[in-house]
Parts: C-alpha cells; structure tokens; sequence
C-alpha cells in the first residue's frame, strides 16, 4: 500500500481540486522554508511528527530533507528518542484517566 510511487498521483488528486491544491503546496512551501526556524530544524519537526503519525512518505520525504539541510544521523536519532518520550508520556499521563482515586 504504501509505495513511494503513489505519490505520482497527486497530479490526478490536484487535477480534482486545482485551487485547494495549489494552495496546499504553497502553504507547505512557506511554512518549511527556512526562515527564523532554520530549515533543518523545521525537517527534524517534520521527521518528529512523521513519527507520531507513522506516515511512511513523510518520513522518507522528510528524512531526506532533513539530511539534504544538513541534520546529522546523531540528530534524526535524538529526534526519534524524543518521539518516543512524549509518546511513553502521553501514555503514563493518560493513565491517570483510568486510575481510580
């Protein structure tokens, strides 16, 4: 299912919804460009989110990214162990819901 050539179809999924499309891309554009957040920070954010919601295209599109601005292996993979944190905190937090007291 997921296969880096799906991603040619976006044309098709832009040719249905022209205006809506166009306006997604220059949105992406603008808000990873490199700006007052350096643009191999705004990568590794997209790499960290990426996780969370476990899209395999954003993690390879990002990942690639983010090395081409310049993230090390050292720095993908402290992003990935703060990932993983908030997600063992989002659980332990979230498990005072269903502790009685």
């Amino acid at each position: 299912m997921y296969d880096m050539a799906n991603l040619k179809k976006l044309g098709a999924l832009g040719e249905g919804a022209s205006k809506a499309m166009e306006a997604f891309w220059a949105f992406d554009k603008a808000a990873l460009a490199d700006g007052v957040v350096p643009k191999k920070y705004k990568e590794l954010i997209a790499v960290a989110v990426a996780l969370t919601t476990q899209c395999p295209y954003c993690l390879e599109l990002h990942k690639t990214a983010a090395v081409t601005a310049g993230a090390t292996q050292e720095e993908i993979a402290e992003t990935a162990l703060v990932v993983a944190a908030l997600r063992a905190g989002a659980a332990v937090t979230h498990a005072t819901h269903v502790i009685g007291g």
